[in-house]
């Protein structure tokens, strides 16, 4: 704090946990002892390692000091090319359909190329050049997604997903109750991600999209936010993982939105 000329840990409260904030001139982080939560101006963000509280002094791992506290509260701004490139990626496609609407039946893939279309105007509109990675239902690979980025000299990606939960083992029933938006970028060497899917998680991996995990953080925690005023759905957290594939070998900032659940009849409407 002192190094970085921002406030001092200021504790909140004492129950049901300690909280503490930390707060500079870009906003407020709230962090909870023993808690892999923490909010920034907010919004759920989740940390590697749960603080401790030692000897009198709060802890924080190193990792999440240098990945997710720096970038937020002192880290330089997102910055872009003068000829601003966004590159829009609807998720699943072809044959590669995606999750499934408990309303209607209708397929990921066809929730997440819409949702790009009506995108592209309202980037253009802002000063952005908009491509998609498929304007069609047809499916592309996750390497040609990154190469199709990369091709189009990219300033930043954005991956559109939606969730489902999965079916109980005994009933064969969804559950219709968890609902939410989650916003993924690539988890910084030397953490464990907040979520695997039953993936290895090899905290020592470099990845090439490990070089932008400041400029990841900070595109992820404006992204969230703005779709958390928009749709006014629950937040369930800017988090870490390693099995987004189509995020791994990007080398420009990149992230994943998975905007809501299908298997929630109030988000698939």
């Amino acid at each position: 704090a002192a190094a970085h000329h921002v406030g001092a840990p200021h504790r909140l409260s004492d129950m049901p946990v300690a909280a503490y904030a930390v707060a500079s001139s870009s906003g407020v982080m709230v962090l909870e002892i023993g808690s892999h939560e923490a909010t920034w101006n907010g919004v759920q963000i989740n940390l590697g390692f749960a603080p401790e509280f030692i000897d009198g002094e709060v802890f924080l791992h190193g990792l999440d000091l240098q990945k997710n506290l720096e970038p937020l509260l002192c880290g330089p701004p997102l910055t872009f090319s003068t000829n601003r490139i966004i590159v829009i990626d609807p998720g699943h496609g072809g044959g590669n359909v995606g999750t499934r609407s408990v309303l209607d039946g209708r397929f990921e893939k066809e929730f997440t190329l819409d949702w790009a279309k009506r995108l592209k105007p309202l980037l253009e509109t802002n000063g952005w050049k908009v491509f998609l990675t498929r304007t069609s239902d047809v499916y592309v690979t996750n390497a040609n997604r990154v190469v199709f980025a990369e091709a189009h000299h990219a300033d930043l990606f954005i991956s559109l997903h939606f969730n489902s939960t999965e079916r109980n083992k005994i009933t064969g029933k969804l559950d219709e109750k968890t609902s939410g938006l989650e916003t993924y970028c690539i988890t910084p060497t030397g953490m464990p991600s907040t979520l695997t899917r039953g993936f290895a998680d090899p905290w020592s991996e470099i990845l090439p999209n490990n070089a932008f995990d400041a400029q990841n953080l900070q595109l992820a925690v404006r992204v969230h936010s703005a779709v958390l005023r928009s749709a006014g759905i629950e937040d369930r957290g800017v988090r870490r993982s390693r099995f987004d594939t189509v995020l791994r070998g990007q080398n420009h900032p990149a992230i994943l939105v998975e905007g809501g659940y299908l298997s929630n009849p109030a988000e698939a409407d």
